[in-house]
């Protein structure tokens, strides 16, 4: 067994620069080993300042797109500042595994049902063996309480928690719903909202 492994996870920052640097030093302060952003991290305008101030701090980032980040320019912010894009990829830290899929089903992020949950499997595939695993997603869960926003979750990750049994979800795309935990099967669910969420492993 390795060591306890720290995370913070926040989605839905949409460019803000401001709540960018306030996550960094959040992520500093609370001596994180890891940076997870759960997609719609871009804005429309401003986006130098989104990643480089986790990256000042010498944090690690992991990253999934959401439906307001186009595949091809979240791949290009992963290049230029060396962090993990883990959208139908996996990536090992300590003895946890985390495997990823972004988008939604509106937006430049676009994605369907079918391609979702494919990309879900081509992740987790190479992360199998691991014990412990996280999956990242944009969007929420079918059946999630998410959808007390009134929009429907993705049937994908439903079916992707019962096929791979993640100990952990990590997801945003409901700003109404952020901070909410539950339980669906044996996996621990967290809308992890723009503020924030420190997770110990």
């Amino acid at each position: 067994m390795g060591k306890k492994l720290k995370l913070l996870a926040a989605a839905d920052l949409h460019g803000d620069s401001k709540l960018a640097k306030k996550l960094a030093q959040m992520a500093f302060d609370e001596k994180v080993d890891l940076v997870v952003l759960c997609g719609d991290i871009l804005g429309w305008t401003e986006t130098k300042d989104i990643i480089k101030p986790f990256k000042d701090k010498n944090k690690k980032v992991l990253i999934v797109p959401g439906n307001h980040d186009s595949f091809a320019t979240t791949d290009f912010i992963a290049e230029v500042y060396g962090i993990r894009n883990i959208h139908g990829y996996a990536a090992r830290y300590e003895d946890v595994g985390f495997f990823g899929a972004g988008g939604a089903d509106i937006g430049p992020g676009r994605i369907s049902e079918k391609e979702l949950f494919e990309t879900l499997k081509h992740a987790y595939q190479k992360i199998a063996g691991i014990e412990k695993k996280i999956m990242v997603t944009h969007m929420h869960p079918r059946h999630s309480l998410s959808e007390g926003s009134g929009i429907p979750g993705s049937e994908s990750i439903t079916r992707a928690i019962k096929a791979f049994k993640p100990d952990l979800l990590l997801h945003g795309h409901i700003h109404e719903a952020a901070g909410v935990e539950e339980m669906i099967g044996k996996t621990k669910v967290i809308n992890v909202g723009r503020a924030g969420k420190i997770i110990e492993l």
